[in-house]
C-alpha cells in the first residue's frame, strides 16, 4: 500500500524554531495610528524567491544543540542551517498549541480573534473561511505553485462524518486546503488521525504511524521534483515529529541522542528523523539547483510536550515562555548573512507580512492584521526591533503581551503577573506590584489591540470572538 501512494509532488519551504535571550531596554507604549501605503510595481518572476516553510511539531526551544549547547538530542541539519543563515533567539508561535498557531501562520492574525484557544479534531469544520486572504492564496496570486504536505489541523468540511477519530478510506472533503490557496495537499487531519492519508480531497489509505512520515516525505520530494526555476513555488511542510505518536522508522533507531528531560527511549530518534526530513528537503533543493533562490524557514508550532528546558519556564500549552518560544531559523543565500543572530522578538504570524513586503504587495486592510515584516532584519537594513509588541495565548485562554523586556500575563481567572525577561527569563519574580505603571501601560496596549481588531497600522477590523480581559484578582490560579 505504501509503495502505491508515493506518486505526487509538492513545493515550498519554511522551518521555524528560534528564541531570544536578549531584549530591548526601553518601553515605548505609543499608540499606532493607521498609515497610508502605496503599491509598488510587481517584481518580475525571476526576482521572486521560492519559499519553503518547514514546521516541526512540539519542538522545544532548547532541543536543537544550536540553541542550547547542553542538549543531548541530535539535529545536525537544523544546526547546519543556523550556521548558513539567521538564527532567531526570541521567536514565538502565536499560541502554545497546534491549531491556533497554524491559524496565525496562514492568516497573519492572532487566533484569539476567533476564540481559537484549543485544538481541533478529525471532524471539526474549517476555522479559516475561503473569503479570507491566506499566505498560500497571496502567493498563488503572485504566480507561485503552492503545496502543503503534512499535518493540517485547521478543520475540514466532509461530505459525511463517521464515528471516532479515524476518517474512513474513500471519505471525501468539500472544503479544505485547496480552497485556501494550496494547489496540492497530502497529509492528515491531526496526530490522532495520522493513519488516515488524505490526498487532495479524499482519504486514499490507512497506514501505520511508522509509515506516515516516510510517505509524506516522499510526496514532498516528488512535488519538488516537479518544480523548475521558471516558476516560483511555496512548500509548507508541517511534519509530525516530535509530536506523538513517537514512531521513528527503523533506520533512525538508536541514532537520535538522549531524551534527558522526558526519558522516552525513542523520542530522540523521532526528533532525529524529523531533522533528517529537513535535511532531505535541503538536499533536494541543492540537487535541483534551487537552493540559492529559496527562502527556507524552519520553526516549531509551540513548546515541547511535557518537557521544560532551561532557562525557560513550563512547556507546551503554557502562557509562560516554554509554551510558545520556539526555534526559528531562516536561510536565504546571498540575502541573509550566514551565521547571524537576531535577538529581537518575532512571531510566526510575521511570515505573512514578510512575504508581502518581499514581493512588494500591498495587503488589503482585512488581511494579516497581526503580521509584522521582519524583512529589514533579514536584509541587514536595521538592528532595531521590527515589531512593537507581541500577544501570546495559552490553550486555556490566558493572554500575555510582550513589549521590549516586559511581559504582562493576564490569566483567565483574572490574576496578573509581570516579568522582566531581560533579568528573569525563568519568570520566577513577579513584579506586578512593584511596577504598576508598566503593567497598566501594557494592559492598555493589549486592550487597544483587541478593540481595534488589529495590532498593525490600518483601519479597524472586527473580531469574530468577543475577547474580554477578566477583572483583576489578587491571587489564585
Amino acid at each position: 500500500m505504501l509503495r502505491t501512494l508515493l506518486t505526487c509532488s509538492v513545493a515550498i519551504f519554511i522551518v521555524a524554531p528560534v528564541y531570544a535571550q536578549a531584549i530591548a531596554t526601553e518601553l515605548s507604549l505609543a499608540d499606532q495610528s493607521p498609515e497610508a501605503s502605496t503599491k509598488p510595481a510587481e517584481p518580475k518572476a525571476a526576482e521572486k524567491p521560492n519559499i519553503v516553510f518547514v514546521l516541526f511539531d512540539d519542538m522545544g526551544w532548547a532541543q536543537p544543540p544550536s540553541y542550547w549547547d547542553k542538549s543531548q538530542l541530535r539535529t545536525p541539519n537544523l544546526d547546519q542551517l543556523a550556521s548558513q543563515g539567521m538564527r532567531f533567539t526570541d521567536a514565538h508561535s502565536a499560541s502554545a498549541v497546534c491549531t491556533p498557531t497554524r491559524y496565525g501562520v496562514l492568516t497573519g492574525r492572532y487566533p484569539m480573534r476567533i476564540g481559537q484557544f484549543g485544538v481541533l479534531t478529525t471532524w471539526s469544520p474549517p476555522i479559516i473561511p475561503a473569503s479570507r486572504l491566506t499566505l498560500p492564496a497571496l502567493l498563488k496570486q503572485q504566480g507561485y505553485a503552492t503545496a502543503c504536505v503534512g499535518k493540517w489541523h485547521l478543520g475540514l468540511e466532509w461530505e459525511e462524518k463517521s464515528q471516532g477519530q479515524r476518517s474512513p478510506v474513500g471519505a471525501k472533503i468539500t472544503v479544505g486546503p485547496n480552497e485556501l490557496g494550496f494547489d496540492y495537499f497530502c497529509g492528515f487531519t491531526h496526530a490522532r488521525n495520522i493513519q488516515a492519508v488524505i490526498e487532495q480531497k479524499e482519504v486514499i489509505a490507512h497506514i501505520e504511524p511508522v509509515e506516515s512520515q516516510p510517505l509524506l516525505m516522499d510526496k514532498a520530494l516528488t512535488w519538488l521534483d516537479g518544480q523548475t526555476a521558471d516558476e516560483p513555488f511555496f512548500l509548507y511542510f508541517p511534519m509530525c515529529p516530535p509530536h506523538t505518536p513517537v514512531a521513528p522508522a527503523e533506520e533512525f533507531i538508536g541514532k537520535g541522542g538522549t531524551d534527558a528531560v522526558g526519558n522516552d527511549p525513542n523520542y530522540g530518534d523521532w526528533v532525529f528523523q524529523g531533522d533528517d526530513m529537513l535535511g532531505q528537503i535541503m538536499s533536494k533543493l541543492d540537487e535541483k539547483g534551487l537552493a540559492d533562490n529559496t527562502l527556507l524557514i524552519v520553526a516549531a508550532d509551540n513548546g515541547a510536550e511535557r518537557r521544560a528546558y532551561p532557562p525557560l519556564r513550563a512547556s507546551k500549552r503554557s502562557i509562560y515562555e516554554g509554551g510558545h518560544r520556539v526555534p526559528f531559523v531562516v536561510r536565504w543565500p546571498d540575502k541573509v548573512t550566514a551565521g547571524t543572530t537576531w535577538e529581537h522578538t518575532v512571531c510566526l504570524n510575521d511570515i505573512f507580512g514578510t512575504v508581502a513586503e518581499l514581493l512588494e504587495v500591498e495587503l488589503p486592510s482585512d488581511a494579516a492584521e497581526d503580521s509584522v515584516s521582519f524583512l529589514p532584519a533579514l536584509s541587514g537594513g536595521t538592528s532595531s526591533a521590527t515589531r512593537d509588541a507581541t500577544v501570546h495565548q495559552s490553550s486555556r485562554g490566558d493572554l500575555a503581551i510582550r513589549k521590549a523586556d516586559w511581559k504582562l500575563i493576564v490569566h483567565k481567572n483574572g490574576r496578573r503577573e509581570l516579568f522582566n525577561l531581560a533579568t528573569d527569563a525563568r519568570e520566577t519574580m513577579d513584579q506586578f506590584t512593584e511596577y504598576p505603571d508598566v503593567a497598566n501601560a501594557l494592559e492598555t496596549l493589549l486592550g487597544q489591540y483587541i478593540k481595534r481588531g488589529r495590532s498593525t497600522p490600518g483601519s479597524e477590523q472586527q473580531n469574530e470572538f468577543d475577547v474580554k480581559l477578566p477583572a483583576q484578582v489578587d491571587d489564585g490560579d
